[in-house]
């Protein structure tokens, strides 16, 4: 059998080639809606595929986009990376995805591969470890985009949620409902300073002094996953224990839950808590978890239209941060403590 080309299309919708390219590439402004119908409904007839290898070869791009994860355990990993994949493939671009587990050097190794496949860019959730690698990307203007995290001394487009805010919206809450001993427990910052965490535990610090709540360093600590459940162990051996706790990311907020399990604790009688990171595990433990949101597909969207932008101009966008605004998810997680002994006690 012939194979159809972009000839036998045009022919049969009574449009030139360039309008059939013009559709295929998505480029629909000076394109009626008639036409394009039209265009669509001879593709579909005719089962027409259009030769992706030519396309690839006569634009000199492969439409495939690489995205690097620092850790696929994440919400947000997972629901930005739904919207990113989404995103790239409405615009006929295919998405490969990979884990770095947080390891720079599996990370880098990913970074060489995906060059190697010549995707056309990159969104990374950079461990931060491999600066002299991006600013490589950076120098050569190829399209790259970080999510979720900062890297100093690399100039590229961003996107990550206000984190800052995020954690003040969370003390705010428990301060309004009486709590003045309130915890954070984050992930470890780490030698290279994962943006999210530094700017949480800043964020807490910025928070308490905001409320007029006194800050307590042993209320404060970024620890391993593993090493969780003893520093909770330890809060709650201390002669004032903190009446509410603050969960610095899902995973912490996990950890948390089944401390409380384990121990028998009842939140929120015993024991006030709200997450940073919106799980959906959140939501249907019992009682429901106040969590404070962040717009993750949102976050996804746009950074994808970023890398998309980028690509258009060959890796000369301007170097932009852009910040999210988290929301606070009410659930019945937080109990007051106004005009109660523990109120009392904390003040």
């Amino acid at each position: 059998m012939k194979k159809l080309t972009i000839a036998d299309v045009a022919r049969e919708a009574g449009v030139s080639k360039s309008t059939v390219s013009q559709f295929l590439n998505k480029r629909y402004k000076y394109m009626s809606d008639e036409t394009k119908a039209r265009i669509e409904q001879v593709i579909k007839e005719l089962n027409y595929q259009p030769n992706g290898l030519a396309r690839s070869l006569k634009h000199n791009r492969t439409y495939m986009a690489g995205v690097i994860v620092g850790n696929l355990e994440y919400t947000l990993s997972i629901q930005s990376i739904r919207a990113i994949e989404n995103e790239l493939q409405q615009s006929g671009i295919q998405v490969i995805i990979c884990n770095a587990d947080e390891n720079p050097d599996k990370e880098n190794r990913h970074i060489d591969m995906l060059l190697a496949r010549k995707v056309d860019g990159l969104i990374i959730f950079p461990t931060g470890q491999n600066a002299a690698v991006y600013n490589r990307l950076v120098e050569e203007k190829f399209p790259l985009v970080f999510l979720d995290r900062l890297v100093e001394g690399v100039n590229t487009q961003s996107l990550l949620l206000d984190n800052e805010m995020a954690v003040k919206i969370g003390i705010q809450e428990l301060n309004e409902h009486g709590h003045t001993r309130i915890a954070l427990l984050t992930l470890p910052i780490g030698e290279h300073r994962i943006t999210p965490r530094v700017e949480r535990v800043s964020g807490y610090k910025k928070g308490m002094e905001e409320q007029g709540l006194p800050l307590r360093q042993e209320y404060m600590h970024s620890v391993p996953r593993e090493e969780i459940y003893a520093t909770l162990d330890g809060l709650f051996a201390l002669e004032e224990p903190p009446t509410a706790l603050l969960a610095g990311n899902d995973i912490v907020l996990a950890e948390m839950l089944q401390f409380v399990n384990a121990r028998g604790l009842r939140i929120p009688e015993d024991v006030s808590i709200v997450g940073i990171d919106d799980a959906q595990f959140a939501h249907i433990y019992n009682p429901a978890i106040t969590t404070i949101r962040q717009p993750a597909a949102d976050i996804g969207r746009q950074a994808a239209r970023a890398l998309m932008s980028s690509i258009e101009e060959k890796g000369s966008a301007v170097p932009i941060i852009y910040r999210f605004v988290p929301t606070l998810v009410h659930g019945k997680s937080v109990q007051s403590l106004k005009g109660s002994e523990g109120y009392a006690k904390g003040v």
